[in-house]
């Protein structure tokens, strides 16, 4: 699975739609989106997750620690967002258990919080 959470999705999102940022304007960036504050433990634990896993890329600059997606990390928020444009462009708004939900073990639960 290439994210366990919402923010590991979200923070690929806005790398994609960014290029590369320094950690802290991603943290911004994202508690902007969020509107409330991220613990930054947690949130460098998530890039550091998704640089391990081949998502991110980490390089440094002067004092900075700067991410862009990898190819694999832009891969996936393409391959998610064709994936939730048919969901919606399908129109009908409809409930589902996990076992209709085609990719459901792919994508994770469709319950999870946006910011975990």
């Amino acid at each position: 699975m290439w994210f366990q959470s919402g923010r590991r999705r979200d923070l690929c999102a806005v790398l994609y739609d960014a290029g590369e940022l320094c950690g802290q304007k991603l943290k911004t960036r994202l508690e902007r989106y969020y509107d409330l504050r991220l613990d930054p433990q947690s949130f460098y634990g998530t890039l550091d997750a998704l640089v391990e896993s081949g998502h991110l890329e980490r390089r440094t600059e002067g004092i900075y620690d700067v991410y862009g997606l990898t190819d694999a990390g832009a891969g996936r928020v393409e391959s998610y967002y064709e994936w939730l444009a048919a969901r919606v462009e399908n129109g009908e708004r409809r409930t589902a258990g996990a076992d209709e939900m085609g990719g459901a073990d792919e994508l994770g639960d469709a319950g999870e919080s946006v910011v975990d």
